[in-house]
C-alpha cells in the first residue's frame, strides 16, 4: 500500500479537527459550557491520600466528640482553607459546633439492698445483703433514676408474645414489683430465631413497664459478671429512660437471692426453656434500689466552607455534604463479633464520601468564575448517632433553607462493583432523573434509582425540610460497621468515577436557569432498625432532641402518618393506649404489627393534644 502524501495528511487532520469542533458545539446546546468530564480535576491519586488519613488508626475511628473526630475536623478545615473556601461557621470559623448526648456514668449513690420478709408486712423485713456495685449488680443505662422499693417475682425470659402462644407473664401479677428475667429467649441467643425480636433489654423493660412492674432485673448468663457485657454501663445513644428502674445482676447474686426464696436458678432456667412461660413467686424477698446515673454531653463540629457564585443566582445555595464521623471502637452500632475492642476505621463509611467532598470542592474552585449558584460544602459529625449534625444544621442553617435549592449527599461511595451506582431521592424533584441520565451519557455508569427522599443518611434531614435531595451510594458490603472496613479495600478507580459523576451533577444544578422544584416521594423511609419491620408509619424521627416521646422532623407524603394528620414537629406520646417514652418503644410496637392494622396515636402539637387513627402499610 502506498503512503499518503504529507499535504493530504494535513487536509485530513484539519477535517477531523473540524468535525470534533462541530460535534462539541452541538453538544454544548445540551450541556453546560464546562468540560463534560472532570478527570483533570478529580483523580484517584488525590482522593486516596484523604481516605487513607481519615481511616488511619491515628484517628481511632472518628467517634463524634472524641479526639480522633476532632483531628479529622481540623484536617477538613485545613483543606477548606487551602482551597480558599470562605469560613462561614461560628465566629467566622470553619466550624459549626453542637452539643449532643454522648454517654452515661455512675453517680455516687447507687445501692441495692436485699431484705427477707418474715411477716405479711414489710415492717418485719430483715436485711439479708447489701450487694456490691460492679461486682454483684450495676444499673442499666436506660434505668429511671431515683429510689425504688418493692417485692420481687421471677418471670422467665420476660417475654410476652401472645401471637406466638408465649407469655412469661401469663400466670403472674407483677404490678408494683421488681421482675427477675433471664437473658435472650427460650431458644438461647438466636437473634434470627422465633423470639429474636424480643431479646433486646429495652424491649423487655418496655414489656415489664406495660405489665405494671416497678423495676426489672436482668440475670447475667455468664459465670464472670465483671467480664460480661451486661455488667458494663453501655450507652445506647438515647438518654430517654425506660420508665422503670432497670439493673443487671450477676448470676451468683441472683442464684443466692432465689435460694433465699426457696427457688433454684438452674431449675427455673430449665423449666423456662421447656415450658415456654414459667414463672415463680418470691413472696419473702424485698428490694431497695437507689439508682444514680449522670448524663454526659460532648461537643461535635460540622465543618463548613462556602464557594460563592456570581451573578443573579449567587444567593441561592447548593449544599454538598458527607459525614466524616464513624464508630470509634464500635461500642454502639458495631456488627463486629467483639464490639468495643477494635478500631473501626470506616474507610468506606464514610472516609470515602468525605474525600469525595474535598475533591468536588477542589474541582469547583478551579472553575469558580463560571459558578452561578453558591455552593456550601458541609462535612457532618454525629451521623452515626442519628443524623445529629445534619439535624442541627437544618434547625440552625447558616443560610435560610428557603435559599437552599438542593442537597447532594455522599455516603459510602468507595466500594463500587461492576460500575453500579445507587442514587436515592431521584423523585424529590421532577428535574432529577432526566438530568442524571444526561450526565451519565459521558460517564456510562450503571445507575440504580431509588425515588425516596428519606434514607439512612444526612440527606433525610434536608428532605424533611422540603429540600430536593440526591443521595449517592455504592452499596452495603460485608465490612459494613466492622473493623475490617479498611483503606486497602477501597476501589480507587471506581471512587474517582463516582466523585466525577457527583461533580458533574452538582455542576449541572449550579447552572440551571430555574431552581429544581421540590416534590414529595412515596419511596423508602428512614429505617428505625436493621430488622423486624413489616410495616411503615412514614415518619422521620428527630434523634437529637431529648424528649419523652418521639419528635417528628418529617412526615412522608401519602404515608399512614400523613393521612392521619401527623406533621413535622409533632411529639408522639401514646400508641393504642401504650405510653411512648422513646424511639425504642415505637420501634418495638412497629415490629408487632402487620399491614392494615389500625393504631390510635396521641401526639402533642404546640401544647395541644392530637388524636388520630393510622392504618399501617407494608414497607
Amino acid at each position: 500500500m502506498r503512503s499518503i502524501p504529507g499535504w493530504k495528511k494535513g487536509i485530513l487532520g484539519f477535517l477531523l479537527l473540524l468535525l470534533v469542533v462541530l460535534v462539541t458545539v452541538g453538544r454544548r446546546h445540551l450541556r453546560p459550557l464546562w468540560p463534560s468530564v472532570a478527570s483533570d480535576a478529580i483523580t484517584a491519586e488525590e482522593l486516596m491520600p484523604h481516605i487513607q488519613f481519615l481511616s488511619s488508626d491515628e484517628l481511632e475511628g472518628r467517634l463524634s466528640g472524641s479526639p480522633g473526630a476532632e483531628k479529622a475536623g481540623y484536617y477538613l478545615a485545613d483543606q477548606f482553607e487551602r482551597l480558599n473556601l470562605l469560613p462561614v461557621g461560628d465566629q467566622g470559623s470553619y466550624f459549626q459546633e453542637f452539643s449532643f448526648s454522648s454517654g452515661v456514668k455512675l453517680g455516687e449513690s447507687n445501692q441495692l439492698k436485699i431484705f427477707q420478709v418474715t411477716t405479711d408486712s414489710t415492717a418485719g423485713k430483715i436485711v439479708k445483703s447489701s450487694l456490691r456495685l460492679g461486682i454483684d449488680f450495676t444499673p442499666v443505662s436506660f434505668s429511671l433514676g431515683g429510689f425504688f422499693e418493692g417485692p420481687v417475682e421471677f418471670v422467665g425470659y420476660g417475654i410476652s408474645a401472645p401471637a406466638l402462644g408465649y407469655d412469661d407473664y401469663a400466670n403472674s401479677e407483677v404490678n408494683g414489683k421488681f421482675v427477675f428475667v433471664l437473658r435472650y429467649g427460650p431458644e438461647g441467643y438466636e437473634p434470627h430465631g422465633k423470639y429474636g425480636r424480643y431479646h433486646a433489654l429495652r424491649y423487655k423493660a418496655k414489656t415489664a413497664r406495660e405489665k405494671g412492674a416497678k423495676g426489672i432485673i436482668f440475670i447475667d448468663d455468664s459465670e464472670d459478671f465483671f467480664k460480661s457485657s451486661l455488667s458494663k454501663l453501655r450507652f445506647d445513644q438515647s438518654f430517654a429512660d425506660s420508665g422503670i428502674a432497670a439493673l443487671a445482676m450477676s448470676r451468683e447474686a441472683a442464684a443466692l437471692i432465689l435460694d433465699w426464696a426457696g427457688q433454684n436458678l438452674e431449675d427455673l432456667e430449665r423449666s423456662s426453656q421447656e415450658q415456654r412461660g414459667a414463672s415463680a413467686q418470691m413472696p419473702t424477698i424485698y428490694l431497695e434500689f437507689q439508682c444514680d446515673l449522670i448524663k454526659e454531653a460532648s461537643l461535635a463540629r460540622n465543618v463548613v466552607g462556602l464557594l460563592k457564585g456570581t451573578g443573579s443566582l449567587s444567593k441561592e445555595i447548593l449544599v454538598v455534604g458527607a459525614h466524616y464521623d464513624h464508630l470509634g471502637r464500635g461500642n454502639q452500632s458495631s456488627l463486629s463479633a467483639k464490639p468495643g475492642e477494635q478500631i473501626h476505621n470506616g474507610a468506606d463509611d464514610n472516609a470515602s464520601g468525605t474525600a469525595g467532598l474535598l475533591e468536588v470542592a477542589g474541582a469547583f474552585v478551579s472553575r469558580r468564575d463560571a459558578l452561578r449558584r453558591s455552593i456550601l460544602f458541609l462535612a457532618f459529625s454525629g451521623e452515626e448517632q442519628g443524623l445529629l449534625g445534619s439535624a442541627h444544621y437544618v434547625k440552625h442553617p447558616i443560610f435560610p433553607l428557603q435559599q437552599t435549592v438542593a442537597m447532594i449527599n455522599m455516603d459510602m461511595i468507595g466500594r463500587m462493583t461492576d460500575k453500579k451506582l445507587i442514587i436515592g431521592g431521584t423523585a424529590s424533584s421532577p428535574a432529577w432523573q432526566d438530568m442524571l441520565i444526561q450526565v451519565n451519557e459521558v460517564l456510562e455508569l450503571e445507575l440504580k434509582f431509588k425515588e425516596g427522599g428519606f434514607g439512612p443518611s444526612d440527606h433525610s434531614s434536608f428532605f424533611g425540610k422540603k429540600v430536593p435531595v440526591l443521595f449517592f451510594f455504592t452499596g452495603v458490603h460485608r465490612d459494613y460497621h466492622k473493623p475490617s472496613d479498611d483503606y486497602d479495600k477501597i476501589n480507587a478507580t471506581g471512587t474517582q468515577r463516582v466523585v466525577d459523576f457527583i461533580f458533574q451533577t452538582a455542576k449541572t444544578i449550579s447552572l440551571m436557569e430555574q431552581r429544581p422544584s421540590f416534590q414529595e416521594t412515596e419511596g423508602t423511609h428512614l429505617q428505625l432498625s436493621r430488622k423486624g419491620f413489616q410495616v411503615t408509619l412514614g415518619i422521620l424521627p428527630d434523634y437529637g432532641e431529648e424528649v419523652t416521646g418521639v419528635r417528628l422532623t418529617g412526615v412522608r407524603e401519602a404515608s399512614p402518618a400523613a393521612k392521619c394528620g401527623l406533621q413535622a414537629g409533632d411529639l408522639i406520646v401514646e400508641w393504642s393506649g401504650q405510653k411512648i417514652t422513646n424511639i425504642y418503644d415505637l420501634t418495638y410496637l412497629l415490629q408487632e404489627h402487620r399491614a392494615g392494622d389500625e393504631v390510635e396515636i396521641l401526639a402533642v402539637r404546640k401544647n395541644a393534644h392530637i388524636r388520630c387513627t393510622a392504618i399501617l402499610e407494608s414497607r
